[in-house]
Formats: structure tokens, sequence, C-alpha cells
């Protein structure tokens, strides 16, 4: 398979492959497949269809079937993963890089994992378990193992030479890391330094010493932190000896950089990052309705706050007429700064250390937010109404909760941080549960004490 661009996938790719499909020309669409690059296979697989995805499947040169893995989503490949024998999976990530491997043996379930490693030679199968060993989501589960060391006392002559036998050197190569007899890591080399030597120069008088490395421990979050900040193409791995286990390329932080933004978009709404977008209807509906249920219980909350002023309501309509404005404004505003906060924390720059500052400004902005919009809802309601009192009920409520909104919206992601909650996930239903309830509550409470006789 190509890794061209020439016939790129696009929405009529796709409808002239769905065309030949129901028309029973199979060996047309294998033909198209073949000449198709492997992102753009994967892309085709996850806009089709579960039904016509395995035949779609079925047409790709089993040669190719390890690219297509590594491009495609979790779900997607999990479910084509599924339906194929061990002996053939193991086939398809023979050549498969360390990190993408250890990814797609980590999603599967264990019994499948052993089935798959009895599968591969001993070679393929101690670098499985060399991946697996490391946990998901840090830099020793991303990194790729495929590396060229160098020895300090080695001449650019020798090196060049052994390049030229060797043939290719790994993808995305623009540094050599030095090592000394024990695998630890003293120093790179870029490639361009390497390039423009004379022949006699040593390793030792190229190498960079202050080659930053990466603890094989790291979250991959912080990983991507620290190759935004310095620009880093790659950089090395190594143990808590210092004992180089391989690199990380920028193409493997730019995977980490969508799947953080997925996730955090995905969360927000319930959602798995990784779902199929066709995914069967039952297990689509089976995922969505536990957030629909924990959605409807907040819900329940803020109807039973509004049912103890049940009463109120029934003597004074006009306050179910009004009863949803302050709760949309907080809950609005609380979502602003909660977005702002989730996204702080993603970028570093919100810790324990200035978390108090941050409460302070957001407890000053809910406050002259309060004041802004509490002014003019008064203003519009008395007006409206003709009803001064109300205005001022409305007025009251609405500084109280655009306050509350805005302390919850900063303190929410902090707390969930330390409890090891992810704030994207839960922080919504929590935020808009607690401006419904406290919204109701001043709005519904203040009109009870001041208007009810």
């Amino acid at each position: 398979m190509p890794d061209t661009l020439e016939k790129q996938y696009s929405p009529e790719q796709l409808q002239a492959i769905n065309n030949a499909l129901s028309s029973g020309m199979y060996v047309h669409v294998r033909k198209m497949l073949h000449h198709m690059p492997a992102c753009d296979v994967a892309l085709l697989l996850e806009s089709t269809p579960s039904k016509s995805r395995m035949v779609l499947w079925q047409l790709i040169d089993p040669e190719f079937h390890g690219d297509v893995l590594e491009e495609l989503s979790e779900d997607v490949r999990n479910g084509i993963i599924r339906r194929m024998m061990p002996e053939k999976l193991a086939d398809a990530v023979e050549d498969m890089d360390t990190d993408d491997l250890a990814e797609l043996l980590h999603s599967l379930p264990d019994a499948v994992v052993q089935e798959v490693l009895k599968s591969m030679d001993e070679q393929d199968r101690i670098r499985a378990e060399s991946a697996l060993a490391y946990g998901e989501e840090t830099a020793g589960f991303v990194m790729n193992t495929d590396t060229i060391t160098l020895r300090p006392e080695v001449t650019v002559d020798v090196i060049l030479r052994y390049l030229r036998l060797k043939g290719d050197v790994p993808e995305d190569t623009d540094t050599f890391y030095v090592v000394n007899r024990f695998d630890k890591l003293i120093g790179s080399v870029p490639v361009t330094r390497l390039l423009t030597a004379t022949s006699d120069m040593t390793v030792e008088e190229l190498m960079n010493e202050n080659a930053e490395a990466i603890p094989v421990d790291m979250p991959e979050t912080e990983v991507a932190k620290l190759f935004e900040r310095y620009n880093w193409l790659s950089a090395p791995v190594v143990d808590a000896e210092n004992h180089l286990l391989g690199r990380i390329t920028i193409d493997d932080v730019v995977d980490i950089i969508r799947e953080d933004a997925e996730h955090s978009m995905m969360s927000m709404a319930g959602l798995d990052d990784e779902e199929d977008t066709f995914a069967p209807v039952m297990k689509s509906t089976r995922r969505r309705s536990i957030w629909l249920g924990v959605n409807l219980i907040t819900a329940l909350m803020a109807a039973a706050v509004s049912d103890l002023f049940e009463e109120t309501l029934s003597a004074l309509a006009v306050l179910a007429i009004l009863n949803t404005i302050v709760p949309s404004m907080g809950g609005v505003a609380g979502n602003q700064t909660l977005t702002l906060v989730i996204r702080g924390m993603a970028l570093g720059h919100v810790n324990d250390s200035n978390g108090r500052a941050l409460l302070l400004k957001e407890l000053a902005i809910g406050f002259l937010n309060g004041l802004l919009w509490a002014v003019l809802i008064a203003s519009v309601v008395a007006l409206w109404k003709q009803d001064f009192t109300l205005g001022l009920i409305i007025a009251f409520a609405m500084m109280i909760n655009m306050i509350a909104a805005g302390l919850s919206g900063a303190f929410l992601p902090l707390m969930m941080k330390r409890m090891k909650i992810d704030p994207a996930l839960a922080g919504s239903v929590i935020l808009t549960t607690i401006t419904d309830v406290v919204g109701i509550f001043a709005f519904l409470g203040t009109a009870t004490l001041f208007l009810m006789p």
C-alpha cells in the first residue's frame, strides 16, 4: 500500500466504493483500496457502517493489515480484531512499531492477548511483552524501541559506512543517541551535525552531553507539554538508572495531543473518546443511557428543589415564567469558568500553588458579573411585570447564583484532580446541578419570604 496521497480519501470516493460493493464489484474495490495509503483506508473503514466494514476489511491485502490497524480508532480496531484469528493478527502486527503494538494489545482482553502472543515468533513476543510491561499513558507505553545508538569512541567514517550497509534508519530520526558500554545515555548527536562533520572526527567530539531525557514512567501528557515547550522533534526515554530504553518522536506526541482533545470534548457529553461513529445501535444506546441516567438524577434534584416551593409557584404564576432565567445564566457562567480552568490544568497553568489565587479571581468575576446582570434583569422584570419587589428578588438570586457559579467552576476541577477524577467527565454535570439548585432555591426561597403572606 503506497504512502502517497495520489488518491486522497473523499466523500465521493466513499460513495464510489459503496456503489461498487453494492454491485458486487469486489475486484474493483480491492484495486481501489490497494492504491490508497493506510491512513485513508482507516478513515474509509471508520466512515463505513459496521455491516459493510468487514467486507471491506476482507478486500484489503493482508500484507497491509498491520498498517491499517495502526491508524484505526480503538473501538473500530477492536471490532475488527475480535473477528480475526490469533495467527492472522500475529502476522498483521509483525512489523508494527513497538508503541503501536503496545496500544493495540493493551486494548484487547487478556485471553486474546495471550493467544496472540503464543502465535508470535520469539523475537516479536519479547518485543510485545516488553511494550506491555509499562503502564498505559506513560512515556514507556508510547515510546518506540527502534533506535540507533552510538559509542563515543567511534568515528564518523565508521558510522556512515554502517548506515550505508544498513540501508535505512528508523522513521523520524533526527538524532542519534550516545551510550556507554552499560547502555547508559551519555549524550546525543544530531543527524545534521554527523553529516557535516569530517570523517576522522569521533562521536565524543560531536555529541551534546546535555541531552534531555524523559523518565520511562512520566505521564504522556507531561511528555507532550515538554515537546511543546522546547520544540523537540524527538527525545530519548530512560529508566531510573539512565539506561536508554527507546525514544519518543513528534508523531507520537501529535497523537497524544489529539487524543487528549478528543477525550475532553467527548467526556463532556459522557462519551468514550474512541467511540465508533457507526457502532451497533444497541451498543451505542447502552453507552449513552448511562450518562443520560446520571443527567436524569441531577434534573430530578433540581425539580425536587422546585417542589419545595409548590405552594409559592401555585400562588404566583409569574415565578414559574421567570424561574428558568437564574439557573440558565448561572450554568453558562459556571461552564465558562469550568472550561477555562480545565484548559489551564491541561496546559500546566493551574496547580495547587496558584489555586487560591484562581478562586479569588473567579470570585471577583462572579461578583462583578452578578452585579451587572442583576441590575439588568431587575430593570427588565420591574418594567415588564410592573413589580419593583419582584425585580429586586430576581436580582438577588442572580447575584447569589453567579457567585456560586464562578466559585464552583474553579473549585470543582481542582477538587476532582485531587480525587483522581477526570474534570472533563463529571465537572459539567455537577456544576449544572449546583447552579440549578442554588439558582432555584435562591429565587423561589427569596420570593416565598417576601411575596407570600
